[in-house]
């Protein structure tokens, strides 16, 4: 019998506090779940267009981001088929969106589509913080985003292991959770939003318009 192949994709970019939501969960998924071999986890970071290759190849795809959607701060909301390409382009936050809206409509134009999808997406706190992380809004909803998702993956037949520690990486150590944060250096050491000197002339140059 055939397996349906599973992939489960988290988008954003971890730079950019919020914004890292979904690489987050797929991070965490990793860590503390093991799967067959038919289900691929994947750091999508902002790769845009170049994931369409991985989307094609899925039956079943799962996708955690980061979305505004007009509610609360922290808050989770799950988007199923055919209206999770409209959100993906709803209020775009960052270019990843817009480029993972691309590898949808790629996707369906080859005929190569997941025929179940799932977006699992959180209401940002804060994303104009450069080099910051998640809030502890955001942080707190990791969990019960992969829970959603692992039931959801339970209609498939797809049952999760509790990994016993051993999962290679998604990405390089440093850009983990927690070395990430702690490696961070204060505001006076990095400026969070952009150069100060870049700012202040750029806002001098409107003024003068």
């Amino acid at each position: 019998m055939n397996e349906k192949q599973i992939l489960i994709l988290g988008i954003g970019n971890v730079l950019w506090a919020d914004e890292g939501f979904g690489v987050r969960c797929v991070e965490a998924l990793n860590q503390d779940y093991q799967f067959g071999e038919n289900v691929k986890i994947m750091d999508g970071g902002t790769q845009g267009i170049y994931l369409v290759q991985h989307v094609q190849e899925a039956d079943v795809l799962v996708v955690f981001d980061a979305i505004d959607y007009g509610l609360a701060p922290g808050t989770l909301k799950t988007i199923y088929n055919d209206e999770v390409p409209k959100f993906m382009g709803a209020k775009q936050m960052s270019l990843h969106q817009t480029g993972f809206q691309e590898v949808l409509a790629m996707a369906e134009f080859t005929g190569n589509y997941p025929a179940d999808l799932l977006l699992v997406g959180c209401q940002p706190v804060e994303l104009e913080d450069f080099g910051g992380s998640l809030r502890e809004e955001v942080k707190a909803q990791v969990q019960p985003a992969i829970d959603i998702a692992l039931d959801y993956l339970t209609q498939f037949g797809i049952s999760a292991q509790r990994n016993a520690g051993t999962a290679q990486a998604l990405a390089p150590g440093q850009l983990n959770l927690s070395d990430y944060e702690q490696g961070r250096p204060d505001e006076q050491a990095a400026c969070r939003t952009g150069d100060s000197r870049v700012i202040g002339s750029a806002a001098a140059g409107e003024s003068t318009k």
